[in-house]
């Protein structure tokens, strides 16, 4: 099949969508289809273009894979207008390839991630100029994700229209798919045909990334002297309620045996850190994102895993770093409402408390850290869900046969 994807967020993106959109990218082209893909410059989480990406458009050969680069704008300080600013810019950048892609490569599916739903209408002239498939991935939901953290209210004529154009683009794709069931769910309350949705989940590197036998190099590198150390590791932004993090340090500040790790970059890592430094924090360390390669390595240094979210955003998203989580064989702390996704997930593998209760989830924490058969128990049942449920060559070869399939209903219809 020829496949024209349209996706934001790309390779050398280490976490959040991109390596997700890469991942498929590049497994669909080793399976022997032919794919391009549309994407921006590199930015995200650091909300900055690295050097040797930037400028105006770029083409590369990457892994089989042709793709162009298109400019748009990035804000320092990503607020809620200078997001739509930000997907707004890389609509009409993209406009261009997307169209002139689409008229030369004649492709048989039009795949599009979400984030950026700004750009999801060039899919659907592209495709309807082409005769191809029309394919919808949503990654997050991003209206009511801005709802849930405050960057665009709901009882406004801008956020009525904004949910308003959301669950219209979602109706007008052949297919839509999303990561979980939870969210395929909430695409059909959007009005979705039930009979047009695919579940197509995120993965987990379950050959990279071991439960380690034993000692994580980063304790020496960081100089960690503590038996047990409370790791959240990724993305620093409003949805994920890191504050939480910073309370249960100062709550156990008391413990000599426990080190929390913020590993991670974002727009709020600053203001947490400050967080921390005004409260005296001696118990928590700040470190930037490391290599992919020592993503086992890194992960492997938790006794636990924290993975905090608001209470309005379990189900609109399924945070992608929960996954590589599972696999090191650790178990995670989380917080989410009985019944959400995330709970679900988690449930049997971790410990999952309310959303926002410090009293809760610091003694969760707690009874984790005091409880080592309990961790080794959560631990194994973690590493055999990753196995199960999110490994990446099962997760691709249920895709490609679905793309197939729906292609040629496509062309039957």
């Amino acid at each position: 099949m020829r496949i024209l994807v349209l996706g934001l967020n790309y390779a050398p993106e280490e976490i959040g969508i991109g390596p997700y959109t890469t991942g498929l990218s590049q497994g669909l082209a080793r399976a022997g289809h032919s794919v391009r893909v549309i994407a921006g410059h590199p930015y995200y989480p650091q909300w900055q273009v690295p050097a040797g990406y930037g400028g105006l458009w770029q083409r590369t050969i990457e892994h089989d894979v042709t793709v162009t680069r298109c400019p748009h704008y990035v804000p320092t300080d990503p607020s809620g207008l200078k997001r739509l600013v930000h997907h707004a810019t890389f609509a009409v950048s993209a406009a261009g390839p997307m169209l002139a892609a689409a008229l030369r490569f004649r492709p048989d599916i039009v795949f599009t991630v979400a984030p950026s739903l700004a750009a999801a209408p060039l899919a659907v002239i592209a495709s309807k100029l082409t005769g191809a498939l029309n394919w919808l991935h949503v990654q997050d939901f991003e209206v009511e994700a801005a709802f849930a953290t405050g960057l665009l209210r709901q009882d406004t004529t801008l956020g009525t229209l904004a949910a308003r154009l959301e669950r219209g683009i979602f109706r007008s794709f052949d297919r839509v798919s999303s990561i979980s069931p939870e969210m395929c769910a909430k695409l059909e309350q959007s009005g979705v045909d039930p009979g047009r949705i695919v579940e197509f989940r995120n993965w987990a590197d379950i050959a990279g990334i071991r439960p380690l036998t034993g000692e994580s190099s980063y304790r020496k590198e960081w100089a960690i002297t503590t038996p047990h150390v409370a790791l959240y590791s990724g993305n620093i932004a409003n949805k994920q309620g890191i504050e939480l993090v910073i309370e249960a340090a100062i709550r156990l500040r008391t413990r000599n045996d426990l080190t929390f790790v913020v590993c991670g970059q974002g727009p709020n890592r600053a203001r947490i850190e400050a967080q921390a430094k005004e409260a005296g924090l001696q118990n928590i360390r700040f470190h930037d994102l490391q290599p992919r390669e020592r993503l086992g390595d890194l992960l492997g240094l938790a006794t636990v895993h924290l993975l905090p979210q608001l209470a309005d955003a379990a189900d609109l998203v399924l945070p992608s770093k929960l996954a590589n989580m599972l696999a090191s064989g650790r178990p995670v702390l989380t917080t989410a409402m009985p019944g959400t996704g995330l709970a679900r997930e988690v449930e049997g593998c971790g410990r999952v408390v309310p959303p926002g209760d410090i009293n809760a989830f610091a003694r969760a924490l707690e009874q984790l850290i005091d409880d080592a058969p309990q961790r080794r128990r959560l631990g194994v049942v973690a590493r055999h869900r990753a196995e199960n449920v999110w490994d990446y060559n099962a997760i691709l070869n249920r895709l490609i046969p679905a793309f197939s399939n729906a292609r040629s209903r496509k062309q039957l219809a």
